[in-house]
C-alpha cells in the first residue's frame, strides 16, 4: 500500500494510491487503520506533502555503506554511528532545499527511511517489523564543508529543509534489496542497492532503541551508498527507490 500525505489548499489529508487517483482515508494512517472515505481524486491535483512530519525526531545512522565510509576518506564504525535531525529540517517532494549562507559545498545523500508505527525502546532486530508502519525515500541534506570544521555535524546536518521524505510511504515493501540512486539535473551521481548496507533497518532500530525511545512517527534514515556531491542552486535533484518512486526537490539560495 502506498500511503500519499497531499493538500489541495485546505489542512493535509491521507490517501492510498490506486493507479492515477488518491483514495481518500479518515484520519491519520499513524493512529487510526487506514479508511476510505469514499472520495477520489486524481494524483496530478493535489501537492504532496512529507508523507510523515516526526512527532519527535529523525534518527540518521552514517558510514552504514563501506564504499561511502571509503569516498570519504573513514572507516567503518564498529557500531552505528547515530545523529539526530530535528523535524524542523522536514520537507516534502519538490519543496526547495535552501542552501544555508554559512556553507558553500552542500551534499545529496539518498538514503531509505524507516517510518516507526509505535513506542518501543529496548527492542530486539526480530521485534523491529512490529514497530514499522512502511518505508519511504529520504535525502540526508548535508554541508559538508561545516560538517568537516565543526567537533559536531548539528550545522552540517541539522539546517532547515534538510530532510526531504517522499513521495509515498510504502507499507508493503521488503527492504533487503531495493535499488537506491540519486541524480542531479538527470545525471546519476549514486547507485547503489540497500543489500550493501552493513547493518539492516531492524538491526538499526534495535540498536537505536536501545539508546532512547522511538516514538509513533519517527523516521530512521538507514544511511547513504556511494556518490554523494554536491547540489548548486538552480539544480533539481531527485531520489528514486524501487517500490518507493521518485522524491524530487530544487535547490536554491536564498
Amino acid at each position: 500500500m502506498k500511503i500519499a500525505r497531499f493538500t489541495t489548499g485546505e489542512d493535509p489529508r491521507y490517501g492510498v494510491l490506486d493507479g492515477e487517483d488518491l483514495v481518500v482515508l479518515t484520519g491519520d494512517p499513524l493512529y487510526t487503520p487506514p479508511t476510505p472515505t469514499g472520495q477520489r481524486v486524481p494524483v496530478d491535483s493535489v501537492r504532496l506533502l512529507a508523507p510523515v512530519i516526526p512527532r519527535s525526531k529523525v534518527v540518521c545512522v552514517g558510514r552504514n555503506y563501506a564504499e561511502h565510509a571509503a569516498e570519504l576518506g573513514n572507516d567503518v564504525p564498529e557500531r552505528p554511528l547515530l545523529f539526530i535531525k530535528p523535524n524542523t529540517t522536514v520537507v516534502g517532494p519538490d519543496d526547495p532545499i535552501v542552501l544555508p549562507p554559512w556553507s558553500q559545498e552542500v551534499h545529496h545523500e539518498a538514503e531509505l527511511a524507516v517510518v516507526i508505527s509505535r513506542i518501543c525502546k529496548d527492542i530486539s532486530a526480530e521485534q523491529a517489523g512490529q514497530v514499522i508502519l512502511g518505508y519511504t525515500a529520504a535525502n540526508d541534506v548535508t554541508a559538508r564543508d561545516v560538517q568537516s570544521e565543526d567537533k559536531t555535524w548539528t550545522r552540517g546536518k541539522m539546517f532547515d529543509t534538510s530532510c526531504p521524505l517522499g513521495p509515498y510511504l510504502v507499507t508493503d515493501l521488503d527492504p533487503a534489496d531495493l535499488r537506491i540512486s540519486a541524480s542531479v539535473d538527470g545525471e546519476m551521481r549514486q547507485d547503489g542497492r540497500t543489500s550493501q548496507m552493513i547493518r539492516s533497518a531492524a538491526d538499526l532500530i534495535a540498536y537505536a532503541s536501545s539508546i532512547f525511545t522511538l516514538l509513533p512517527g519517527d523516521v530512521l534514515l538507514t544511511g547513504t551508498p556511494a556518490g554523494v556531491g554536491p547540489i548548486e542552486a538552480g539544480q533539481r535533484v531527485e531520489v528514486e527507490i524501487d517500490g518507493i518512486g521518485t522524491l524530487g526537490n530544487p535547490v536554491l539560495r536564498r
